[in-house]
């Protein structure tokens, strides 16, 4: 069985969701508290044991290369003051986290095609995807608890919650049945199903291994929801021939293409942050006391 070493993470999405603010800047580079959104996504996939990412970009997106860059002039006044040493530190970290690779997604075609333009760059193994919208805070990188699983059972693995049925409608749904602790068989799903249609309450949130075959079935998939190649489609081919395990992991996922998500995500992360845990807790105990 060969390791998970590659990673993808999709993330040309035009944020229309949570426009104005995606006008101008990428809606991955929307900051929770003091990081952009996919630091904490990169950070997850490098401390997961991923070797090699590809961020799948496009049009306007350029900030995202620029923040993984080196940035000299930034760097060179902070080295002039002693006192900003931690500061230099985290600026010329995001730069020295591994290996990133970027690739333009010239066209918008959905996850499914996203994930297709990342062939030559997988090639014959497994890999991970680490959903562009979705930040995931847990202790265990949600990534690595899905290697894991896959090493286990050299399998398809898709991270999975239970949600409400509205965001089924959202999403997508999944036939399940018990498997061993955290861990189920799955062997069907269905991209934004109808209510009729739903197959249980597990939806895949934010993360998924797949292995190299999965690139021959997305090319011959059709197109699906919203008249776009989606990866559910193809993943539901790979659950219904070989079996795919659903794994519910621990960790706290935040919807970073919502704009309440990201309300929520700053909110939390923040009230955990060691600079501004304390003010931040008397500042929500004060302003309940208004609601």
């Amino acid at each position: 069985m060969k390791k998970v070493r590659k990673a993808i993470i999709p993330a040309a999405g035009l944020g229309t969701r949570v426009l104005p603010a995606s006008k101008a800047v990428p809606k991955e580079m929307l900051n929770i508290v003091d990081k952009p959104a996919i630091q904490y996504i990169v950070e997850e996939a490098f401390n997961s044991g991923i070797e090699e990412i590809l961020i799948i970009t496009n049009r306007g997106k350029e900030a995202i290369e620029d923040h993984f860059d080196h940035a000299f002039e930034l760097e060179t006044k902070l080295a002039e003051n002693p006192d900003k040493k931690d500061l230099l530190d985290s600026v010329k970290a995001c730069a020295n986290f591994g290996n990133i690779y970027f690739l333009r997604q010239k066209e918008t075609g959905g996850l499914g095609h996203a994930v297709l333009c990342a062939k030559a760059f997988v090639g014959d193994e497994p890999f991970a995807v680490l959903y562009g919208d979705d930040v995931i805070i847990s202790d265990n990188p949600v990534t690595k608890q899905l290697i894991d699983v896959y090493e286990k059972y050299d399998k398809g693995v898709v991270g999975v919650k239970e949600v409400d049925t509205e965001s089924i409608l959202k999403y997508c749904s999944l036939a399940v049945e018990p498997l061993e602790s955290n861990c189920y068989k799955c062997t069907d799903m269905i991209e934004k199903p109808k209510r009729n249609e739903i197959l249980s309450h597990f939806s895949i949130l934010g993360r998924v291994i797949l292995p190299p075959q999965i690139f021959d079935i997305l090319e011959s998939t059709p197109k699906g929801a919203c008249n776009e190649l989606q990866l559910t489609d193809a993943m539901r081919t790979l659950a219904q021939h070989e079996g795919v395990v659903a794994v519910d992991y621990d960790g706290k996922r935040y919807d970073m293409g919502n704009k309440f998500g990201i309300l929520q995500a700053n909110i939390e992360v923040g009230l955990k942050h060691p600079e501004l845990s304390d003010k931040m807790k008397e500042y929500i105990k004060e302003l309940s006391k208004t609601l």
